[in-house]
């Protein structure tokens, strides 16, 4: 049984339905309904949500995401400007772009994230961007060139986990992936975000902090793994608020510019408040 501490209300009000209804009629994708998302009730009602590009269907098969996977239909070429639309519709401030992992495509699907945001600012000229991309490392310098405010990319686990529920990703190359951004633009904000609650030990979390770091990320998410499908890795562990403030404290004392830890942090959570 969950603890009292990660009991949310029921989704609700005329908000809400906007954005379901606008999202539905458009034949778009959030990561908030795919993922199941426990912040989905808060975020839609004040007209906020993280769009999911380029299908709803993952090529890989990690044990913590309700993500879809299998073999990816062809991309919508309409995708971006029916992205646009809703966000200038919704009338936002700030949107954060995501997508599955699309190992079918040549450039991971890089095109379309400069696609989405080129089409964004022309019908939002000033509105705020943030990406949280799969680890295409090969086009991290296009994805510079159109300035995203925030470039982000999960870590989403401890280092030993990632042959157990990341089994086709690699945590180093993330690390490296997240490094070379900096690289490439030391001004470019970056951002990752992990869950625990998977069998991790206190200290492999603060050493994964401690890496993000040396990666010279600038903001961090950490929050509760929450089993979305009997068929998924089941939760370890469910860590009290308390903790949290622990964990975010020593990734202050660290330096990262911004830290938003607690039991229903996701990583577009509070996004714009980060920024």
């Amino acid at each position: 049984m969950k603890p009292d501490w990660l009991k949310v209300p029921l989704a609700s009000g005329q908000e809400y339905l906007d954005v379901l209804k606008l999202i539905k009629d458009n034949n778009i994708h959030t990561i908030c309904q795919e993922a199941k998302c426990p912040n989905q009730a808060e975020c839609f009602s004040k007209k906020t949500a993280t769009f999911l590009i380029l299908g709803n269907i993952c090529t890989r098969n990690c044990m913590y995401c309700n993500v879809k996977h299998g073999e990816p239909g062809k991309v919508n070429p309409k995708e971006a400007e029916q992205v646009a639309k809703a966000v200038k519709t919704l009338g936002l401030e700030y949107v954060v772009i995501t997508s599955p992992s699309r190992d079918d495509l040549k450039d991971g699907g890089a095109l379309t994230f400069i696609r989405t945001i080129k089409e964004i600012r022309k019908l939002s000229p000033y509105i705020k961007i943030e990406i949280l991309t799969p680890d295409f490392r090969d086009q991290i310098k296009k994805i510079l060139n159109i300035k995203p405010d925030v470039f982000g990319h999960n870590i989403e686990t401890v280092k030993r986990l990632f042959n157990k529920v990341r089994f086709k990703s690699d945590y180093i190359k993330s690390l490296i992936f997240l490094k070379q951004i900096k690289e490439y633009n030391p001004s470019q904000l970056t951002k990752s975000g992990f869950m625990i609650g998977l069998g991790e030990t206190k200290d492999e979390i603060l050493q994964t902090i401690r890496e993000l770091k040396m990666a010279k990320v600038d903001i961090i998410t950490i929050g509760q793994y929450l089993q979305p499908r009997d068929d998924l890795a089941e939760v370890d562990k469910y860590y009290k608020p308390e903790e949290f403030e622990e964990f975010k404290k020593y990734a202050e004392e660290l330096g990262f510019k911004h830290v938003e830890s607690g039991p229903l942090v996701r990583s577009s959570y509070h996004a714009k408040d980060a920024l």
